[in-house]
């Protein structure tokens, strides 16, 4: 069995697949998956309670978008009460360090909360994103979320895109979605879930033929 160190970190469009891909990998690599897991972990670590990380994960508050995107990062305090920019930051901040403990422990597939920024001094971490048509997307959605209409389905991808956009910008001084954020963007659309599933392993094979072995 190849020991050879991989974190793979996949940021993704909401309803791209983005989750199903990262799952199959996860399980063709034999490696471990983390998802809503990272705020379980996180709670767990922390001792707080699970709910609080699901309230702000990958979310910033309006008035944190506003500021931010205004150029008052500095001064965040003046359009949003204290607490709230304290409990944002510091749950950011707990969750990292999950992040970071579970890529040291191993080989392991990371979806989304900006994993791809908090380990990217690590030499073994690949980051991907992955995106799709919005045909596909709303498809997609309207499946998985029983009972929702298209304009519903179309709606919530819209806002959960600019919720996500928002945090990762915030938090990372990136842009999300953009080409030279990550180290390989694809378009499931082109070759489907498990046609992307297969690309990705190869770029993930031949990554590791062009880099020195790191053992973990």
């Amino acid at each position: 069995m190849d020991q050879t160190k991989l974190i793979l970190t996949i940021g993704r469009q909401f309803g791209s697949g983005g989750r199903e891909i990262g799952q199959k990998l996860a399980k063709e690599l034999g490696i471990g998956y983390y998802d809503k897991e990272l705020i379980s972990e996180a709670a767990k670590e922390s001792g707080l309670c699970e709910d609080i990380f699901e309230r702000a994960d990958e979310r910033t508050n309006h008035s944190l978008s506003y500021a931010f995107t205004m150029g008052y990062s500095s001064f965040v305090g003046m359009f949003t009460p204290y607490n709230d920019i304290l409990s944002n930051d510091t749950l950011f901040k707990i969750q990292s360090d999950t992040i970071r403990n579970i890529a040291g422990k191993g080989s392991c597939v990371l979806v989304g909360r900006c994993a791809d920024y908090i380990l990217r001094d690590d030499p073994a971490c690949l980051s991907v994103f992955i995106s799709n048509t919005f045909e596909n997307r709303i498809q997609k959605i309207v499946e998985r979320q029983h009972g929702i209409t298209v304009e519903q389905a179309k709606d919530l991808m819209i806002k959960t895109d600019k919720s996500r956009a928002a945090y990762y910008n915030y938090y990372t001084n990136k842009t999300w979605g953009m080409a030279s954020s990550y180290n390989l963007c694809v378009d499931a659309s082109i070759l489907g879930i498990d046609g992307t599933v297969a690309f990705i392993k190869r770029f993930i094979d031949q990554r590791s033929e062009q880099r020195p072995p790191h053992f973990g």
